[in-house]
């Protein structure tokens, strides 16, 4: 099974400004968007921005699943 990037950023123009979306990739054909960000008066604000949230979530995800392996690790069994 191949494994691609789940999250992921993309950069949109509406109209005068840029807007940054952190996009979650639910299946093959589904996504959802995690955050956004609308506003930027540039391209490469709006994808400063978008690397910087994606940076963070993904440092915040990985965090939080070391924690729950440690407390699974340290379950007592039955």
């Amino acid at each position: 099974m191949a494994k691609g990037k789940k999250y992921e950023f993309q950069v949109k123009q509406d109209n005068a400004s840029w807007t940054a979306e952190i996009v979650r990739k639910i299946t093959s054909k589904r996504s959802a968007i995690s955050k956004r960000q609308s506003g930027f008066s540039s391209e490469s604000e709006a994808q400063e921005w978008g690397q910087k949230e994606l940076k963070a979530l993904l440092q915040n995800l990985h965090e939080k699943n070391k924690h729950r392996s440690k407390q699974h690790q340290q379950k007592p069994t039955q």
